[in-house]
C-alpha cells in the first residue's frame, strides 16, 4: 500500500518537551524529556526522525510506542491456582 503524499505534507511534529507531554497527557503516564533523550540513545523510545539536531516525534508513532508498552485489559493482579 502506497502512503498519501498529501498526508505527510501535513504530518503534526512535536519536539521532545511536546513529545513528553503529549504522551503524559493522552496515556496517562509520566514521560519526561529527559527519559524521551536517554531512550533515544540507548534504545526502546519511540521512532523520531532528525531536523539538524532537533528530535521530531510524529503523532502516530507516540502512538504506537506508548500502546505497545500497555498490557492486555486485567480484572485481578494475582494469578489464581488451579
Amino acid at each position: 500500500m502506497m502512503s498519501d503524499p498529501q498526508s505527510k505534507r501535513h504530518a503534526r511534529y512535536f519536539r521532545r518537551d511536546e513529545a513528553a507531554s503529549y504522551l503524559t497527557e493522552t496515556y496517562g503516564f509520566p514521560v519526561s524529556r529527559a527519559w524521551l533523550a536517554k531512550l533515544a540513545t540507548v534504545g526502546g523510545g519511540p521512532v523520531y526522525r532528525k531536523a539538524g539536531r532537533f528530535p521530531l516525534y510524529s503523532k502516530a508513532d507516540l502512538d504506537t510506542w506508548a500502546e505497545g508498552r500497555l498490557s492486555e485489559p486485567m480484572r485481578a493482579t494475582g494469578v489464581l491456582a488451579d
